[in-house]
């Protein structure tokens, strides 16, 4: 994955708005007039929040009649997790070369 892309992964979850929006669509599909409620912010600022994520892979929308309505999707959240994991292991590794070479030491 691009550097680029996961940055700009991180920069939307970095935001507060934007994981507040997160966290409502964990309990299921909302309107945008529903997360905008208590966020206490205009439809207008969602919906930009909300293209960061729907970009970004973490949420995505659909229009039906006059309702868009916006649920989480799995790719953002798929490629973060790909990353910390890519990460994780090269961390293990480099702290077991540690306890091997501490390990040495001591004997």
């Amino acid at each position: 994955m691009p550097a680029a892309d996961i940055d700009r992964m991180f920069q939307a979850l970095g935001d507060p708005t934007r994981r507040a929006i997160i966290a409502s669509l964990t309990l299921g599909p909302k309107s945008v007039s529903r997360l905008a409620d208590p966020l206490g912010v205009t439809l207008t600022a969602v919906a930009q929040h909300l293209r960061v994520l729907q970009d970004t892979g973490f949420v995505r929308t659909e229009k039906l009649g006059r309702v868009r309505t916006c649920s989480l999707q799995a790719t953002g959240f798929r490629a973060v997790e790909q990353w910390a994991a890519e990460h994780r292991a090269l961390w293990e590794r480099r702290m077991d070369a540690l306890g091997d070479l501490l390990a040495e030491e001591e004997d």
